[in-house]
């Protein structure tokens, strides 16, 4: 089956996308440790997915200057939005099919920045916090616009049916100072993904489930995402019920649907010049450029910068030279195992240069308490500076 399915794989890669589904079958638990064929590997590590928060960077700095605490609150929803198209589904639109992204090495790092004739500068500091299990925690500022967004993610890989389930852990807070001089913060969970057409040899990533916003004014968004199903539905559609506290989301001031790829409109809203117009337009970068991430030219990174650390892993993949790629990531995934040895025979750490942990983040829990969500703690971490 998994031949005569597999028409994406590679000819020369055929065998290894068979063992590979074969242990997919019989797999049990995490996933993250599985090695995948390298002709289904991204040419970039997870890392640099935290880039995809800032690609709507003037949608990022425009909600500390809404008016009151529902534009604002309409205004972090849309940001989120216009973040999703980028980080679900830009592998599978310009490579045809969803890949999977390189591990990052513990403490690997990826500085960058966005700039806007619109909004200025908006910098990015990223870095792998934890290699088992892979966490990445990131920060973007936009000091002009007095918006903060501090984050950190990681997955949890199970196989069901067809499809790999992944259930993302970790969360993002929005800090903004308002016209009026207060801070307020916002609270948003991630969604769960489910990996489907692996049996294609094309894998593409479709949202499930729910995922919320929670504002410290207590504004409150809740978003359902309505994926295709294997025999019905539109890809990629969500709706979000935008409320002015979690308990009356049931009758909300806002109900916004469409496509997170594509538009969204103001199915209901209170503001009654809204109703029936755009939210948000995802596909306005299908016609103009959208806003890349600036980072430093190879040769001026530092040794623990991502796309320095796997250059010879990313050459060989985008060269389809995948032999010189899996010689290249197992080089470098031998040489971390000798360093975790070392650190532990020596009864050293590794010190991070970014971001300190902490076991619980004080934010996350008095946002979380506001509706109520589980779990009531999470562990976060305090951004130190760029290294």
């Amino acid at each position: 089956m998994a031949d005569q399915e597999a028409g994406a794989v590679p000819a020369a890669q055929k065998g290894s996308w068979t063992s590979f589904l074969k242990s997919l079958a019989t797999f049990t638990g995490d996933m993250s440790s599985m090695t995948a064929p390298s002709f289904i590997l991204s040419p970039v590590s997870l890392v640099e997915f935290s880039a995809y928060w800032g690609e709507p960077c003037d949608e990022l700095a425009a909600i500390s200057s809404g008016a009151t605490p529902e534009e604002r609150m309409l205004r972090v929803l849309r940001w989120f939005i216009m973040t999703l198209k980028g980080s679900y589904t830009r592998r599978e639109t310009t490579t045809g099919s969803e890949k999977k992204p390189l591990n990052p090495i513990l403490g690997e790092q990826f500085f960058g920045h966005f700039d806007s004739p619109a909004s200025g500068t908006l910098d990015l500091t990223a870095e792998q916090v934890s290699h088992h299990p892979p966490v990445t925690a990131f920060r973007l500022a936009n000091t002009q616009h007095k918006v903060i967004l501090d984050g950190h993610f990681a997955q949890k890989t199970t196989f069901s049916g067809k499809s790999i389930m992944v259930k993302q852990v970790g969360h993002a807070i929005v800090k903004v100072i308002t016209p009026e001089g207060q801070e307020e913060s916002y609270l948003i969970t991630l969604p769960k993904l489910r990996i489907d057409g692996l049996f294609f040899g094309s894998p593409y990533i479709e949202l499930v489930e729910q995922s919320f916003i929670q504002a410290s004014t207590g504004w409150h968004a809740a978003i359902t995402y309505k994926g295709k199903g294997y025999l019905s539905g539109a890809a990629h559609r969500f709706s979000a019920a935008v409320a002015k506290h979690s308990s009356s989301v049931s009758s909300p001031a806002h109900l916004i649907e469409g496509s997170w790829v594509g538009q969204s409109k103001y199915a209901k809203s209170s503001i009654r010049s809204y109703d029936g117009t755009t939210f948000a337009d995802a596909t306005r970068d299908d016609d103009t450029p959208k806003k890349e991430v600036i980072v430093a030219p190879i040769e001026n990174q530092g040794d623990m910068e991502s796309r320095r650390v796997w250059k010879d892993v990313a050459d060989g993949i985008r060269k389809g030279d995948f032999e010189t790629a899996g010689v290249a990531k197992s080089k470098l995934e031998n040489e971390q195992r000798a360093l975790r040895k070392s650190e532990k025979e020596q009864g050293t750490i590794y010190q991070l240069r970014c971001f300190e942990p902490m076991a619980a983040d004080p934010e996350y829990q008095k946002l979380a308490q506001l509706f109520g969500y589980q779990p009531a703690s999470e562990e976060g971490y305090i951004f130190k500076g760029k290294a």
